[in-house]
C-alpha cells in the first residue's frame, strides 16, 4: 500500500504518462541536462506535478543555476516529501510529489547561491507542468 494519497499501479502510470515522464516520475529517472522544457522559462505561474498536476513551485521561487534544469529554492509548503539517496556512490536528498509520490528531482544545501534558503531544487522539466498565471 502507498503512503501516498494518489497510489496508482504501473499500469494505471503508463496509461497517463509519456514513456519519459513514467521514466523519470515512476522510476526515479534524470533528464539529461539542457534538454529540458523549462530550465530557460521565465514566465510567471505555477509548476504542477506533471503526474497529478499538485502545484509545487510558484515561478517566483525559481533562478539560474546554471546548471541545465530547472531550480528552484523553495517549494510551496506541503507539496514535497523528502527522502536520503544513495545511489550512484553518493548522498543526496531525493525530491517526491507529496500527493503521488512521484520523483521530481534532488534538493543541494549549502552551495551558495544568493537565495533566500541557499537551497537548489534541481528539478526535471519531465515531471513538471507549466502553468501560466492568469
Amino acid at each position: 500500500m502507498s503512503k501516498f494519497p494518489i497510489n496508482k499501479s504501473n499500469e494505471e502510470w503508463r496509461a497517463i504518462l509519456s514513456p519519459e515522464q513514467f521514466q523519470i516520475l515512476r522510476n526515479k529517472g534524470t533528464e539529461r541536462p539542457g534538454t529540458g522544457e523549462y530550465w530557460k522559462t521565465k514566465a510567471n505561474g505555477i509548476y504542477n506535478c506533471a503526474g497529478c498536476q499538485n502545484p509545487i513551485y510558484k515561478s517566483s521561487t525559481k533562478f539560474d543555476a546554471h546548471c541545465g534544469w530547472p531550480a528552484f529554492y523553495e517549494a510551496i509548503p506541503g507539496s514535497l516529501v523528502y527522502k536520503t539517496d544513495e545511489t550512484l556512490g553518493m548522498t543526496r536528498t531525493e525530491m517526491m510529489c507529496a500527493k503521488c509520490g512521484g520523483h521530481l528531482g534532488h534538493v543541494f544545501k549549502g552551495e551558495g547561491y544568493d537565495t533566500p534558503t541557499d537551497e537548489r531544487h534541481c528539478a526535471n522539466s519531465i515531471a513538471l507542468k507549466f502553468e501560466p498565471e492568469k
